[in-house]
């Protein structure tokens, strides 16, 4: 395996090679990095070191180590459409209904399981390479590493706010312009299972613009620059135009105006959030090119826009 190599910047000269690790390689604890510095599969400029030696700008980190299989889930036989794939990585348009990772009630026909089917060697790296996730009933694009060099160089780029992810999205409501929601993100305080703008939360920011205006609707073009639970579901609940269809920052009584027989069946037959992955882009973990992966809009949401299109003509 080659050694994942990671260079000391100006501003860390000066901190301890524990420290550096940890920023160095942020997928992996503090505990394992340490006992890789100790067994010497984590050194410097290619010799081994003790954890509390001080480092200078332009020296490199170099990783290497064969992990064990960290997963136990079962690999299963699903299709997966791939957008993009190469020896490093790929880029999945996931379905909507589909879950990412296993957790209780979702043992099987996951994301992950699907995964390990296709590339057995997933089940070394963490949480099967996947580097980040969006919700069940959400579709569109996500990355996954294929190999621990990529998956080191891919959460680095989400940790420093160098991966662009955009969304489509239809939410209730007829905005004016776009703007930026910029409003921390934690547990919602009494119903545990939901998030919500909280001020004891994680920072989160999200962009919006304006791509369709309809009498009652908007639909929106939304990139994320924080990668928070719920992100987008939580911040267009916050300012008022929660989106179609999310059952669970929604309004709950909520009917359109007029009562049209023909929209309140384009809405009912919406039934997940209206919100779609549709573009990523990052720049490659070996080549350093940028890419970009696009997906189109599944067919629900293509004939919820039909929709409303039809009522406002």
């Amino acid at each position: 395996m080659d050694p994942i190599c990671y260079t000391v910047t100006a501003t860390q000269q000066g901190e301890r090679v524990d420290q550096i690790a940890a920023t160095a390689f942020p997928e992996y604890s503090r505990a394992r990095l340490q006992t890789w510095i100790l067994s010497a599969d984590l050194l410097v400029d290619g010799l081994p070191v003790k954890s509390k030696a001080r480092l200078k700008a332009g020296q490199c980190l170099q990783l290497k180590v064969q992990l064990p299989p960290v997963l136990t889930a079962q690999a299963q036989d699903i299709d997966l459409n791939i957008r993009f794939e190469d020896e490093q990585l790929l880029v999945i348009d996931k379905p909507v209904g589909m879950v990412v990772h296993p957790a209780p009630g979702h043992a099987a026909g996951t994301l992950v399981n699907a995964l390990l089917h296709y590339h057995p060697g997933l089940d070394h790296l963490p949480r099967a390479g996947i580097i980040h996730r969006i919700d069940k009933d959400t579709s569109g694009l996500l990355m996954v590493a294929k190999t621990l060099n990529a998956h080191t160089q891919l959460v680095k780029q989400l940790q420093f706010k160098e991966v662009q992810r955009v969304y489509d999205a239809v939410a209730v409501g007829a905005m004016i312009a776009g703007g930026l929601v910029d409003a921390p993100i934690g547990r919602h305080p009494t119903q545990r299972t939901k998030m919500a703008v909280n001020a004891h939360g994680k920072p989160a920011r999200t962009h919006y613009r304006v791509s369709e205006r309809f009498s009652q609707f908007t639909r929106l073009t939304v990139n994320l620059e924080t990668g928070r639970t719920h992100q987008i579901r939580v911040h267009m609940a916050h300012i008022g135009y929660p989106l179609v269809g999310d059952a669970t920052y929604g309004r709950k009584s909520w009917s359109p105006k007029g009562g049209c027989s023909a929209l309140l069946a384009t809405l009912q037959a919406c039934q997940r959030q209206a919100l779609h992955a549709t573009q990523l882009s990052f720049t490659h973990p070996l080549s350093g090119q940028w890419i970009e992966v696009n997906s189109p809009l599944p067919d629900d949401l293509l004939q919820l826009l039909a929709g409303l299109r039809a009522y406002d003509r």
